[in-house]
């Protein structure tokens, strides 16, 4: 592997991320701190191809909490990720932290044994060490938060792709996407909750899209967070590739029928 291997994220530069998003991203630090980033190669399905494809791409996710809603359902996530993959996911999102979203790293080498579909790593990314973790559980993609990784995104992004890893760059703001924009991200997220209040706003993602588009943005961009039904996606399909969807498919009790239900009705 050639490049430069960027630094870990110190306490002091996490210090700046406000609300529950800092918070979070503090415990990584220090769950990552004694660390040593040895690299590994990924070898799982390109996770951009498989959102590149014609129509609105599903993202499902395998996910037991949020801080927002609690405990959401006590999935089990091999179960849980054949039954997206049978009713017709793209992709599946699987979040590996512990304290908040119920996760850890197992679950992701359990999903990865059970599907053939891409998967995406969701977790608060500070360390080099969690994109090689990924690559070694089975991941595809990992997820980079400009609101923590900031200035350090493109140093992150270029890593992930020294990996083989695809990267989702996650935004919420227009500055954010800024960054986004030039750290060269083919990939970009556009998440509608806001990670330091937990307030969702749908309208965040459009207003974000189509300035991404205006901009001559010509990468694939993803809906996040927030949507519920076939209706809330119509209109997503006039800036976005993809979108990714959790809690309203996880807390459903039928997680693989839920998503073919609203597969059914953006394709009816």
């Amino acid at each position: 592997m050639s490049g430069d291997v960027p630094a870990p994220l110190s306490r002091a530069a996490l210090g700046s991320v406000p609300g529950t998003l800092g918070r979070i991203a503090l415990e990584r630090e220090a769950d990552y701190r004694d660390n040593t980033f040895v690299p590994v190669q990924a070898s799982g399905p390109s996770f951009t191809a498989a959102l590149a494809r014609p129509g609105l791409r599903v993202i499902a996710e395998v996910k037991r909490a949020s801080p927002s809603q609690g405990a959401i359902a006590e999935l089990d996530p091999a179960e849980t990720a054949r039954s997206y993959e049978t009713a017709g996911a793209a992709a599946l999102s699987v979040l590996t932290e512990p304290r908040h979203f119920g996760g850890e790293a197992g679950h992701l080498q359990q999903v990865s044994a059970a599907v053939d579909i891409p998967l995406l790593r969701k977790d608060f990314t500070v360390h080099p060490q969690q994109l090689s973790e990924a690559a070694a559980l089975g991941a595809s993609a990992v997820l980079l938060i400009v609101a923590v990784l900031g200035e350090h995104t493109a140093a992150y992004l270029q890593l992930a792709g020294q990996l083989g890893l695809d990267a989702l760059v996650e935004v919420h703001s227009d500055p954010e996407l800024d960054i986004a924009l030039d750290s060269g991200a083919q990939l970009i997220g556009i998440n509608n909750r806001d990670l330091t209040t937990l307030q969702i706003d749908l309208q965040t993602a459009p207003r974000l899209g189509k300035r991404a588009r205006a901009a001559g943005y010509r990468g694939l961009l993803v809906a996040e967070s927030g949507y519920r039904s076939a209706d809330e996606l119509h209109g997503v399909t006039d800036f976005a590739d993809a979108v990714l969807i959790g809690t309203s498919l996880a807390g459903s009790g039928d997680p693989g029928a839920a998503l073919r239900e609203l597969l059914t009705g953006l394709n009816g």
